[in-house]
């Protein structure tokens, strides 16, 4: 074997096996997104009900006391090392959001949504079973 076919086998070997997600995770997946996008971007109630069941889902004031509690601890733990909240209150009076406030309130996130999404698929994430089932009663009507 030369070197490059010898490289390209062991970078080949490197790689992590491929993913593939059954039409069930990619159904909570898809669902888990929407579902954070009512509650964070559109500041909505999600819910839902199963037949013969009670409604469930996350409350929009459910998810700003659970983004409220999360900012409330990180300055507790001493986490926020700037006058970010002051600084948000006074720019948001103002009309003016400090989206670097947010940042340093809530800490940096890799999420579509940021960190309020991360908060609000750790409402929702319990929830998605029972929420595509709920969609699947729906379907059948």
């Amino acid at each position: 074997m030369n070197a490059t076919a010898l490289a390209q086998s062991e970078f080949d070997n490197c790689l992590p096996p491929p993913v593939s997600e059954s039409p069930l995770e990619l159904a909570k997946s898809e669902w888990l997104y929407n579902a954070t996008e009512q509650l964070v971007r559109y500041g909505r109630d999600v819910k839902f009900q199963r037949r013969m069941c009670s409604p469930q889902g996350v409350r929009a004031e459910e998810f700003a006391l659970a983004v409220d509690e999360y900012a409330n601890k990180r300055l507790a733990d001493c986490e926020v090392h700037t006058s970010a909240l002051g600084w948000l209150l006074i720019t948001t009076a103002y009309g003016k959001g400090d989206y670097e406030a947010v940042i340093e309130l809530l800490g940096r996130s890799e999420h579509p949504f940021g960190k309020l999404g991360e908060i609000a698929e750790s409402l929702l994430a319990p929830l998605a079973d029972d929420a595509l089932i709920a969609q699947a009663e729906d379907d059948e009507l």
